[in-house]
């Protein structure tokens, strides 16, 4: 349980109405990991009065025992990015990512670093891309989930002419006879954080989609349903 009156850095990841004018608010901290709260006068509070808005930076504390805990201050830490286009999309897949797999009380100060800088290059309408690839392989590291982009899953370093699948249960496997697989050299460029490529943006993007998956479920993300479905109104 937080201290009375100790402030500390947040994000907003998720809101929904809740009785009266109040909202369930999921946030990342980052001394408590992610948080739930009861957000009171969330909705249809007075003039000025702060509400809880994705991807402002705050400083707030907390009250309450347990998984579900009650907003007692809050304050803005900055400025609101105006996020718009693909990179609001892209903020609202960050967030989602956060608030499915994060678990309540987990300190993850890493995690809210990576998320403030991603955030902040968004903001400067950094290339996306490479953007969301760093994060997504920052969040499988930090919490258990990665694997080594330079040695396969037997240990023996990749070899750039070769080409591998990867596997849940093990990590990176080397192909046989010709077999369809990620080229080595793009796994060694990803590894060396070089985006240059177009092969190793669309072999980074199916490799995390299918690490992340796994630990996501079966639920889709409406993030990308909404992403997918505001480029199809674009496109009618």
């Amino acid at each position: 349980m937080a201290q009375a009156n100790a402030l500390i850095p947040a994000y907003v990841l998720h809101s929904r109405p809740y009785r009266d004018s109040s909202a369930l608010v999921d946030l990342l901290t980052l001394q408590q990991g992610r948080q739930r709260v009861v957000w009171r006068g969330a909705r249809g509070g007075r003039k000025g009065s702060l509400t809880p808005q994705p991807f402002q930076p705050l400083l707030l504390s907390l009250t309450g025992r347990g998984e579900l805990k009650t907003l007692q201050q809050a304050e803005r830490a900055g400025s609101l990015p105006g996020l718009q286009g693909n990179a609001l999309f892209s903020g609202l897949y960050l967030n989602e990512l956060l608030a499915r797999l994060l678990l309540t009380d987990e300190p993850q100060p890493l995690i809210f670093a990576g998320y403030q800088s991603a955030i902040q290059g968004l903001a400067e309408q950094q290339s996306l891309e490479p953007l969301l690839r760093r994060f997504e392989w920052l969040l499988l590291n930090e919490l258990g989930y990665g694997f080594s982009l330079q040695q396969d899953a037997n240990g023996q370093p990749l070899q750039a002419e070769y080409h591998y699948q990867w596997q849940a249960e093990h990590g990176l496997l080397p192909v046989q006879g010709g077999q369809p697989g990620i080229p080595g050299a793009t796994l060694l460029a990803m590894a060396a954080d070089d985006w240059s490529a177009a092969d190793t943006l669309r072999w980074g993007k199916r490799l995390m989609r299918q690490a992340l998956a796994v630990h996501l479920g079966d639920k889709p993300l409406h993030s990308r349903q909404l992403f997918t479905a505001t480029k199809e109104i674009d496109h009618d």
